[in-house]
C-alpha cells in the first residue's frame, strides 16, 4: 500500500492525519541478490550555479559528489511541524470536544524571500506550522497557498535574521530511467538525512489528497520515509526536480521497500504563480471516470483501438451537460470491473485521445470555462459534442476505480 510520508510527531494522531492511497503492491521473490552502489561522483553532469551556500570541493573530473551536493543544499531543507486540532466526539457523552496532535515534514526554500515549498498533506488541517532552520532557529510560519490536485503547498515565513539557503529548481522533463538522485529531509524526525538512488520509472500515476490523480510523477528508489514528505528530490546536479512525497509499503508497514514518488518540480513551477497570487489553484473538470481503451479490452470490440471509455458521468457536470453518456452494465473483462455500454472519448478539439493520461493532460492545460469539442463513438457511430469545461471540486466524486479528470 503507498502511503504519503507525513511522520507523526506522537504515537497516536487523530484520524485524517495519514492518507493513504491504494497501490499494486510488488512483490520480492527468493534468491540471492548482491548490489554495489557506487556514490561518489554522482554523476558527470555539469553542476548548475546554485543560489545556497558554497559547496565543498567537488571530485577531480568536476562532477559533484553526495556530499558535495548536501554541504553545498542541505541548509535549504526544512523540518516542518504540523499541529493539528479536530473536535471529536466525547467518550463520556458530553458532546464534541477538541483533540490535538503533532505530525512532522520536510520542507525547502525556493527564494531569498522566504518562499518553501512542501506537500499538502504536510500542513493539511493544521492550526499551526512552525519550519525548523540551521541553528536549531524555529520559526512560524504562514500557509501561503494549497494546491491539493497536485498535494502541494506554498509556505512563507519572515526572512529577518533567517540565512535563507534556496535550492535550484531544475527541469523534471529532464529526467531519464537510471538518472541519479538524491533525497534530501526529514524521516521519522531525523533531520537533513541524505539518501541516494536512481529514477526507477516516469510518468507514475499517484493519487492526490483529494482524489484525484497526480501525473507525470517520478518513481525512485532513494530510500525515503515517514518524515520525507514535502523534500526535495535532485538530480546529479543538485537541482531539484521532484518533491517528494508517498511511498510504496508492499504491506511491510510504513518503511521503505524501494519504491518512491515525487511531484514533478515542473508541475509545482507552473502552479507557484496562482498560489502566490491568489493562495489556491483552480483546475479544469470534465466529470467523467473513464478507463484506457487497449489490448487487454479487445474482446469488447468496441471499433477502436484506442481512446477511453467512459465509466460514470457526474451528475450536473460539464459532460452530462453536454450529453455524453456513461455506462450501465457491470461487468468483468479480464479481471477488470468495469461499467460498459458508456461513450468512447477518440478526441479533444480534433487532437486524438489516446489513453485516460491523454485526456487529464489535456484537461489540466486548460481553465474552467473553456469549450471543447469532444469526438466521440456511441454505439458505433461518429458523435462530436461540445463541452464547458467546470471547476474541479475540492474532492474527487466518490467514483469506480477508475480515473477522473
Amino acid at each position: 500500500m503507498g502511503k504519503v510520508l507525513r511522520s507523526p510527531f506522537i504515537a497516536a494522531l487523530i484520524g485524517g492525519v495519514v492518507v493513504a492511497v491504494a497501490l499494486v503492491a510488488t512483490g520480492i521473490g527468493g534468491g540471492k541478490t548482491t548490489t554495489v552502489v557506487q556514490q561518489a561522483p554522482v554523476a558527470s553532469a555539469t553542476p548548475s550555479s546554485s543560489s545556497g551556500s558554497s559547496s565543498s570541493s567537488a571530485s577531480t573530473d568536476g562532477a559533484l559528489t553526495a556530499h558535495d551536493i548536501y554541504e553545498r543544499d542541505a541548509s535549504g531543507v526544512v523540518f516542518i511541524r504540523s499541529r493539528i486540532v479536530q473536535n471529536v466526539q466525547s467518550p463520556f457523552g458530553l458532546g464534541p470536544e477538541s483533540q490535538s496532535s503533532e505530525a512532522t515534514g520536510t520542507g525547502f526554500v525556493i527564494d531569498s524571500t522566504g518562499h518553501i515549498l512542501t506537500n499538502y498533506h504536510v500542513i493539511a488541517g493544521a492550526a499551526n506550522v512552525t519550519v525548523g532552520f540551521d541553528d536549531n532557529k524555529t520559526v512560524q510560519a504562514k500557509v501561503l497557498g494549497t494546491d491539493p490536485q497536485n498535494d502541494l503547498a506554498l509556505l512563507s515565513v519572515d526572512p529577518s535574521g533567517l540565512k535563507l539557503v534556496p535550492l535550484t529548481l531544475g527541469d523534471s522533463s529532464s529526467a531519464e530511467v537510471g538518472d541519479p538522485v538524491l533525497a534530501i529531509g526529514n524521516p521519522f524526525g531525523l533531520d537533513r538525512t541524505l539518501t541516494t538512488g536512481v529514477v526507477s520509472a516516469l510518468q507514475r500515476e499517484i493519487q492526490a489528497p483529494n482524489g484525484f490523480a497526480i501525473q507525470h510523477v517520478i518513481q525512485t528508489d532513494a530510500p525515503i520515509n515517514p518524515g520525507n514528505s514535502g523534500g526535495p528530490l535532485l538530480d546529479a546536479a543538485g537541482r531539484v526536480i521532484g518533491i517528494n512525497s508517498q511511498i510504496e509499503t508492499g504491506g511491510s508497514g510504513n518503511g521503505n521497500v524501494g519504491i518512491g514518488f515525487a511531484v514533478p518540480i515542473n508541475t509545482a513551477k507552473r502552479m507557484l504563480p496562482e498560489l502566490k497570487r491568489s493562495g489556491t489553484v483552480v483546475h479544469a473538470y470534465l466529470g467523467i471516470t473513464g478507463v484506457t481503451i487497449d489490448q487487454a479490452l479487445a474482446d469488447l470490440q468496441l471499433k477502436v483501438d484506442h481512446g477511453v471509455l467512459v465509466q460514470t458521468v457526474q451528475a450536473g457536470g460539464p459532460a452530462a451537460d453536454a450529453g455524453i453518456h456513461g455506462g450501465s452494465i457491470d461487468s468483468q473483462v479480464n479481471g477488470q470491473s468495469l461499467v460498459l455500454g458508456g461513450d468512447v472519448i477518440v478526441s479533444l478539439d480534433g487532437q486524438p485521445v489516446s489513453s485516460m493520461d491523454d485526456l487529464s493532460a489535456a484537461i489540466a492545460r486548460h481553465r474552467p470555462g473553456d469549450k471543447l469539442t469532444v469526438g466521440l463513438l456511441r454505439n458505433g457511430s461518429g458523435k462530436t459534442v461540445t463541452v464547458t469545461l467546470g471547476r474541479e471540486p475540492a474532492q474527487a466524486p466518490g467514483q469506480a476505480s477508475s480515473q477522473t479528470p
